[in-house]
């Protein structure tokens, strides 16, 4: 039986590859930041809200 012979992969392919998977990653923790930035700020709102509520009862 005779082997086969596998090229490697070319190295710009690898590159790109490599660049694809990390800005995939690098836009989906913006996004994942964002969201976050988003329900802190909500929170903030929330707190301000109950604190001005409590202020008006004393």
């Amino acid at each position: 039986m005779r082997a086969r012979f596998r090229a490697p992969l070319s190295l710009p392919i690898v590159l790109a590859a490599l660049a694809l998977t990390l800005s995939s990653l690098a836009l989906s923790a913006c996004h994942t930041a964002a969201g976050v930035g988003e329900d802190v700020s909500a929170a903030g709102h929330a707190v301000t809200h109950g604190a001005e509520s409590v202020e008006k009862h004393l």
